[in-house]
């Protein structure tokens, strides 16, 4: 049980870089912590001794107004820089970029680039190219705005509204570079007992997403507040029907009340074969 008198957990992210990967990494790591209440704080672009040694200022004061020793994940790749930091802050230091690095190093027999940012560059103008037009895509056909080029998906994306349909379609496109189109079921599909006709040809392409009633009318809510469109009696019958065409029509689907993006996007693109198409 957590103890609700328990106080909030600072936790840093620092890099000289954007410290996206770091965040990521982070993140991963504190999920397995479900019980800590804390506070993530992303410090990107410490590239100078300078600014190394206001961000350890700046973290102790946190320490000091708080009271809890912080948590501080950090991906320096400029030796002076990360001494600079260490020897001043004041908190538990979990240096990603070592902790990996080094041990392949000694195992591949090589240095490593030593580089900043290097998980950020453009290495390949062709991948670069189709993730652009794979985003370019997906918003074009997202939530069903045409048919045109419905050909051209690596994968379309089928539910009732707000299923997490369109950020699941962007985070395909922008992550590996696949096309995708995302369609909306509506009640009058449900009542034709049929998908929308742009769809029958492309059923090899189609993947379902379904959501718990409790947490569709809470979104639904979110945006139309007492609507019968938000209502729980209309998300139990629209999620009903959704899930019964997509058994009838043999549609590949899941549920995503309790995934994330993340876990979503990688059963999608392991059931329909396209972890080679990655960017």
């Amino acid at each position: 049980m957590t103890d609700s008198t328990a106080k909030t957990r600072q936790i840093f992210i620092v890099s000289d870089g954007t410290a996206i990967t770091a965040e990521t990494l982070a993140h991963s790591i504190m999920t397995q912590f479900p019980d800590l209440r804390y506070h993530q704080t992303r410090i990107p672009f410490v590239n100078t001794v300078e600014k190394a040694i206001d961000t350890a200022r700046r973290i102790n004061a946190v320490e000091k107004e708080e009271g809890t020793r912080p948590i501080i994940f950090t991906t320096f790749v400029e030796p002076d820089i990360m001494r600079s930091f260490n020897e001043l802050v004041s908190g538990h230091i979990i240096d990603l970029f070592r902790k990996f690095v080094g041990p392949l190093e000694t195992e591949l027999g090589m240095k490593s680039a030593h580089s900043i940012g290097q998980t950020h560059k453009i290495r390949d103008d062709e991948k670069y190219n189709r993730r652009i037009a794979a985003i370019d895509y997906t918003l074009t056909h997202d939530d069903g705005q045409t048919n045109r080029g419905l050909d051209e998906a690596d994968v379309i994306l089928v539910g009732v509204s707000r299923s997490g349909k369109t950020p699941t379609s962007l985070f395909l496109a922008m992550q590996f570079g696949i096309k995708v189109a995302n369609y909306p079921l509506i009640p009058e599909d449900f009542d034709r007992g049929a998908l929308p006709d742009a769809l029958l040809p492309l059923r090899s392409k189609l993947f379902g997403l379904s959501i718990s009633p409790e947490r569709l009318s809470e979104i639904r809510n979110e945006r139309r507040p007492g609507s019968r469109y938000a209502s729980l009696a209309n998300c139990e019958k629209e999620i009903a029907d959704a899930e019964n065409l997509m058994r009838r029509e043999g549609i590949r689907w899941l549920n995503s009340t309790t995934k994330s993006i993340e876990e979503i996007s990688a059963t999608i693109m392991s059931e329909l074969g396209l972890d080679k198409r990655k960017a």
